[in-house]
């Protein structure tokens, strides 16, 4: 796994100072941290930098969780050596690096997936970050995508809240289905809730996963409870939030030498997509963003 301070020297100087002397201190309380980490999970090895531990060791496969800015990098690197790997949203910091890794993915043909543990499970509170929308919000449109299918249109709008800590998004899909979808982002809600409500003709669903006061999901057939499961205090996290199935199933298909899904090119049109609204938003309060994904 290379993991947040996959280049522990230059990790600290980015995020915790400028000062050299301080930055080498930071460097040294991650590498202890990442040794208390191996002991504690029993892994084998601690590297300082990816480039030692892809020297050091023969990989079955990688899962790289590192920052938004350097993900096209390191999977790239991954997908050029030929080692099956697990990337992380949102591919990159940039259309750009995005486009570069999903050109590199099909040009190698590397086994790769991509972590958008929604497919295997929005109101977000005090996420005040300017690039909030295309880094955790493409979960919710890539969950959209995953039911409903190709986006053939979606509008787009910004609903500017003067006072507070950060705006609030729209965003209404129609599918190439016929099916039509709605997003609504609101990042500053006073709630730490993700919902998602599936609706048809005398059906609907409501799912609330993996933030909210009670997590679970609930099926209405003609108005009627159907079903309902409310997940348990003692579930574990990873299970709860989709990650240990992500993980289970590229594990799988590297024991099966099959490709694991979703993969990078699977994942990539919810990323162009709300990278794409994303510039809008900084352009203007209403946009459109049109066309296939």
């Amino acid at each position: 796994m290379v993991s947040f301070g996959y280049n522990t020297s230059s990790m600290a100087q980015r995020y915790f100072s400028v000062d050299t002397e301080k930055s080498v201190r930071k460097a040294r309380l991650l590498s202890y941290a990442a040794v208390s980490v191996c002991r504690k999970y029993d892994v084998a090895r601690a590297y300082q930098s990816s480039e030692e531990m892809l020297a050091a060791e023969k990989l079955d496969g990688c899962i790289a969780v590192v920052p938004a800015e350097d993900i096209s990098e390191v999977g790239s690197k991954l997908l050029h050596l030929g080692i099956p790997c697990v990337i992380e949203k949102p591919l990159g910091a940039s259309i750009s690096g995005v486009k570069a890794l999903f050109d590199t993915a099909r040009a190698t043909h590397t086994r790769n997936m991509l972590s958008a543990n929604r497919r295997f499970t929005l109101t977000r509170h005090a996420r005040t970050e300017p690039e909030f929308l295309w880094v955790t919000a493409v979960h919710a449109v890539d969950a959209l995508r995953h039911i409903a299918g190709e986006v053939e249109d979606a509008q787009f709008r910004t609903l500017k809240n003067i006072g507070r800590a950060a705006d609030w998004y729209a965003i209404d899909f129609r599918f190439a289905s016929g099916v039509s979808g709605r997003i609504d982002i609101l990042p500053a809600a006073g709630a730490l809730e993700e919902s998602y409500e599936p609706m048809g003709e005398d059906l609907r669903a409501l799912v609330t996963c993996p933030f909210g006061p009670q997590r679970g999901w609930r099926a209405y057939r003609e108005n009627r409870l159907a079903i309902e499961e409310t997940a348990s205090d003692n579930m574990p996290e990873d299970v709860l939030n989709g990650c240990y199935d992500g993980a289970a199933e590229f594990i799988r298909a590297l024991t099966r030498k099959q490709a694991p899904h979703p993969s990078i090119e699977d994942v990539f049109p919810s990323v162009e997509l709300c990278l794409a609204m994303a510039k809008t938003a900084e352009q203007s309060t209403r946009g459109q963003v049109s066309g296939k994904s």
